[in-house]
């Protein structure tokens, strides 16, 4: 209850709370409280461990990794942790590639990815979103990270990955989605308004550089005027080429597979 007070609760939190309360249902009543409690304790490193951490190396150093070539132009979209890391990887391991780094405001998170990315190192380019239509033409794949992959395909991931997705089926260009598999859910969305977080809308209102008063700084103030700031998307399964997770490289529609398999438990 405080954390969703905090916040909505992500996929991936929700996921790893039910494996916590499932977890304590297996513990003996008769068990001594320290010895439940450590217990609890080792099994939730453990799914830190190999749910998160050793997920992330397997998608990286193991499968990811060999989808990109030398030569190759990567796009990727705001600022992936995971993304960040395959990047990082293949280049360490000796590829030769440049990167496309395409942000949108009101976060600019892809100006954290391009940091990461060029301290290591890698060639980029930095353009916001409206200029993808350009810059699409020179990608010869696209790499995305997910908040969410849902039952029916869909991928929920930061708001914009849906255009990229887009732009790029248009163009011929595969798109690579890497999510771990913790990620995965039950659920089924195929839109962004029936399930989505809100931002602040006053992240929407502009920063003007030549004026000391936004226009909309008192948007508030006018009844007919309301902000939507849509945290996420959803990005149809025909728009994806692959998920690259660390059980393997699957299509979008292998996630009840992969829940069921995961979670014999639930079923």
């Amino acid at each position: 209850s405080f954390l969703t007070q905090c916040r909505p609760l992500s996929v991936s939190m929700g996921n790893a709370i039910k494996f916590v309360k499932w977890n304590i249902t297996r513990i003996p009543p008769d068990m001594p409280e320290d010895q439940a409690k450590r217990s609890l304790i080792e099994t939730i490193n453990k799914f830190i461990r190999e749910r998160v951490y050793l997920a992330g190396e397997a998608i990286s150093k193991t499968y990811a990794r060999t989808k990109i070539n030398n030569g190759d132009v990567i796009l990727t979209y705001a600022c992936s942790s995971l993304i960040v890391k395959v990047l990082k990887d293949a280049h360490d391991s000796g590829k030769k590639f440049s990167v496309i780094v395409v942000d949108s405001r009101p976060k600019l998170e892809g100006r954290e990815c391009l940091r990461r990315l060029v301290n290591h190192g890698i060639c980029c380019s930095y353009v916001l979103i409206s200029a993808i239509s350009y810059v699409i033409k020179e990608v010869s794949k696209v790499f995305l990270g997910a908040h969410a992959l849902l039952a029916n395909g869909y991928v929920k991931s930061r708001v914009g990955s849906s255009m990229i997705a887009m732009m790029a089926n248009a163009y011929n260009v595969p798109v690579l989605v890497c999510c771990e598999t913790y990620k995965f859910s039950d659920r089924v969305q195929t839109d962004s308004f029936v399930s989505n977080e809100l931002g602040d809308p006053d992240d929407l209102v502009p920063i003007s550089l030549y004026s000391e008063r936004d226009t909309l700084a008192e948007w508030r103030d006018t009844p007919s005027l309301h902000l939507l700031n849509l945290v996420y998307d959803v990005t149809p399964p025909d728009f994806i080429s692959m998920v690259v997770t660390e059980v393997g490289m699957i299509p979008c529609t292998s996630v009840p597979v992969v829940l069921r398999v995961q979670n014999p438990e639930t079923c």
